[in-house]
């Protein structure tokens, strides 16, 4: 597997390739490590104008985390039934896939929503293959609340939890998941109280607890927040932006979505998505390695070429 330094000429910011040489298409995506392979599912947003806002769910997968195959959309939107929850004019954000070794399910959580964003569920389908077809199976309000941005987090112990920002946005939720994945159970946490949180990215290292996210300002770039905990249901102290160096109050243009820990190697990569708005199929990804300090903090510098580190590269024409 490839360290961050291996990984350094491939360009945050830049057009990344699949293997057929087309624009990879896994917007607001998570990663899934199963069998020492890589799985990357993401919006795939290629689609004209005036049809819809997203094809479906793509995925691809790599074992160098450079070079992408293509298995294609997975997870497909429906274009005949207007009241489905896939219906191609309405919102499918932020896929996560996580394995079930007890049911050996491959179960894909993502955020489902009206254009206007007042639906606010999340949704499961599932597939007995990492590279799919998935199944749909519908979606819920979690404890009767608003499910927006949201992940999904396995913990060491095969228990899964669904972090969802809730409450209009101004507060974030933290629930666990049923042993097979697919509903939530009825008791959960609230946090960052009246915070606006969103694009929750959480990951865990020697035995604590990291949860990187965003402020709520639509598709421009703002201050990243993390907060760290001995418990995935707390208490979560709150440190402060993890970025550092110029564009670090934009968190460099972008918002993250996901933290990948590297198979066999010290190193976990901060994933993040740079939105241009009015070409959503071409906004670009950055990558970048986490560094840990003392006293559990954590820092994200900007690891591109000069051009890049405002912040703003990548937005023109957004």
């Amino acid at each position: 597997m490839q360290s961050h330094e291996q990984l350094a000429w491939l360009p945050p910011g830049d057009v990344w390739l699949d293997d057929e040489g087309q624009i990879i298409q896994a917007h607001g995506g998570g990663m899934l490590i199963f069998e020492g392979r890589y799985y990357w599912y993401g919006e795939n947003r290629d689609v004209p104008p005036g049809q819809g806002n997203v094809k479906g769910v793509s995925c691809y997968s790599s074992t160098d985390l450079v070079h992408w195959t293509h298995h294609g959309v997975v997870l497909p939107v429906v274009h005949d039934a207007p009241d489905h929850d896939l219906y191609f004019r309405k919102v499918i954000e932020r896929p996560k896939v996580i394995y079930n070794a007890r049911t050996r399910q491959f179960v894909m959580v993502l955020h489902i929503d009206s254009p206007d964003y007042k639906y606010a569920r999340v949704g499961f389908a599932v597939s007995e293959a990492p590279t799919g077809p998935f199944v749909y199976l519908g979606s819920v309000r979690p404890n009767n609340s608003e499910s927006r941005d949201m992940t999904v987090f396995q913990d060491d112990d095969g228990q899964a939890y669904l972090f969802y920002a809730s409450e209009g946005n101004a507060t974030m939720h933290i629930a666990k998941l049923s042993d097979d994945y697919l509903h939530v159970e009825p008791d959960y946490i609230r946090i960052f109280e009246n915070e606006y949180r969103e694009a929750p990215a959480v990951f865990k290292r020697r035995g604590k607890y990291f949860l990187i996210t965003s402020g709520c300002s639509g598709w421009e770039p703002n201050a990243a927040q993390y907060a760290v905990a001995d418990s995935i249901l707390g208490p979560w102290e709150v440190v402060g932006n993890p970025c550092r160096g110029p564009g670090a109050d934009k968190t460099f243009g972008a918002q993250g979505t996901f933290v990948l820990p590297v198979q066999d190697r010290n190193t976990w990569i901060f994933m993040a998505d740079r939105w241009k708005p009015k070409q959503l199929w071409n906004s670009r990804y950055i990558w970048l390695p986490i560094h840990f300090l003392a006293d559990d903090r954590i820092v994200i510098r900007w690891e591109g070429g000069a051009a890049e580190r405002t912040g703003h590269g990548g937005q023109e024409n957004a």
